[in-house]
């Protein structure tokens, strides 16, 4: 297992922080209206170096590009994949190794509040489905799960040979949150079986997983059982390590150590299936003097507790077990 932390593309403090945690491996975040110009060679080849000026080797691109044209089907899709492709390719030649994306159209990661009192004067976010329940699209079906899944394959067919040429991974991200339909849009990557659907699409090395920890929680089956049951595929490249309480209509985001999940004994499932991808913590609560400008869940001082606490349940695991680097 190797530990990583997300750090968006500008500068700021957590690219120190990175070093005085320890942390070796960087993940490159992009969020929406944010167009990086990872198409761009050298644009991209100066990215890598910015992060290996602050000792970081650049392992994950998370971006969340432009894909509804090809998620839909839509007419400019096949321009949207040679973009993909560029960009894939370009990773190749950089030596960055994943890839993670999501199926998810026009409406992507969702939360409902990002101020839910948390511990000690601290903010959380949450999702409340009974909110947007009522929405005036939530009886259409403005994008069918069916469409989903032929998009998914075409998608495939055309992206995994060119991610085979560059040896560059494809992580898929599940639906967040994990539910069937978000006011009338359809969703697909939100259930176990779902991934393993992904996988049987091709069965390529290239084609593989990012386990989101809080989505797969709020799934169906038991999550440290799931653990085992997707890592062991060995197509499990990159994780998500966060905690929360509640389930996929209703739930609150918490600091790693005070939610629902067995953090240890879920530490230990990756550890015990031979989990050897990027992990990275994921969302916390805002601490107080935190940037409140900061995207939602991806403050920093919430991060720093994070990773030491991450650091602990890995050294109080029996050193044969470790993996770590």
């Amino acid at each position: 297992m190797k530990l990583a932390y997300e750090l968006e593309w500008r500068i700021s403090d957590k690219w120190l922080h990175a070093g005085q945690l320890g942390i070796e491996h960087a993940v490159c975040m992009s969020w929406p209206g944010e167009d990086y110009p990872f198409w761009d060679f050298m644009e991209f080849a100066k990215l890598k170096q910015r992060y290996a000026d602050y000792g970081l080797n650049l392992a994950v691109i998370e971006a969340m590009l432009p894909l509804d044209e090809i998620r839909e089907g839509g007419p400019s899709r096949d321009r949207e994949i040679d973009k993909t492709c560029r960009i894939i390719g370009n990773m190749g030649a950089l030596g960055i190794p994943v890839f993670c994306y999501n199926w998810m159209t026009r409406i992507g990661w969702l939360r409902t509040s990002f101020r839910i009192p948390a511990r000690g004067g601290s903010e959380a976010c949450g999702f409340d489905e009974s909110l947007i329940r009522n929405s005036p699209d939530a009886g259409d079906s403005l994008v069918s799960r069916d469409t989903l899944w032929e998009t998914l394959e075409y998608f495939l067919k055309k992206v995994v040979p060119v991610a085979e040429k560059a040896g560059v991974r494809l992580a898929m991200h599940p639906d967040d949150p994990p539910l069937p339909s978000v006011a009338g849009v359809g969703r697909i990557m939100g259930s176990v079986s779902a991934f393993e659907r992904l996988l049987s699409l091709s069965d390529s090395e290239a084609n593989g997983i990012t386990f989101c920890q809080g989505n797969f929680a709020l799934m169906e089956g038991d999550l440290y059982e799931n653990i085992h049951r997707l890592v062991k595929t060995g197509r499990v490249y990159f994780a998500h390590f966060r905690n929360l309480r509640g389930d996929a209509r209703k739930f609150e985001e918490t600091f790693h150590d005070n939610g629902q999940i067995d953090m240890h004994r879920a530490m230990k499932a990756y550890l015990d299936a031979g989990f050897d991808g990027y992990m990275r913590c994921d969302h916390v609560p805002a601490m107080a003097g935190d940037d409140q400008g900061a995207y939602p869940g991806y403050a920093a001082l919430g991060k720093l507790f994070a990773i030491g606490y991450m650091k602990g349940l890995i050294d109080g695991l029996p050193q044969a077990e470790r993996g770590v680097r």
